[in-house]
């Protein structure tokens, strides 16, 4: 099977915080058809920001309610003081994310689509490389609020 390479041409290395197994393994696959690279998935929030400290992935998936309830507000708010992470929420609980975002530069509405994850990790790639987003829509990510796009 030949190479799928991003939109973007580089693959990111990405980190999954998700608590529901499957959803985690199917977003492995996921991104690995799409080119990129997943470097570790967390169910919690400790073993969540640990995993981001000690691998500073390019882009952290964060759901908002991981097994030790709704916290994932509070790992995206640590991973994103790391610069070389980018924060992307993933979440069905769109309504617990503060007017700041907690950092994170979006959010993609659970259930996503293969389609919503690849346009939202072309943006994150676009913007990570200084090329800033294209005029395309973001079908199925919102963009926090004062984020570039």
């Amino acid at each position: 099977m030949p190479e799928v390479r991003p939109a973007s041409g580089e693959a990111l290395r990405i980190l999954v915080v998700e608590d529901e197994v499957l959803i985690a393994l199917e977003l492995e696959c996921l991104l690995e058809d799409l080119g990129h690279v997943s470097v570790g998935v967390a169910s919690a929030s400790a073993e969540a920001i640990a995993l981001g400290r000690s691998t500073a992935p390019d882009v952290a998936l964060v759901d908002i309610h991981l097994i030790d309830g709704p916290t994932g507000v509070e790992v995206a708010r640590a991973l994103s003081a790391d610069p070389r992470t980018t924060v992307v929420f993933m979440t069905a609980n769109a309504k617990r994310i503060p007017p700041d975002f907690a950092g994170a530069v979006g959010v993609i509405a659970k259930p996503y689509s293969e389609r919503t994850v690849a346009s939202a990790l072309d943006y994150v790639a676009r913007c990570r490389s200084g090329h800033g987003p294209s005029g395309e829509t973001l079908d199925g990510f919102c963009l926090a609020p004062g984020a570039a796009g």
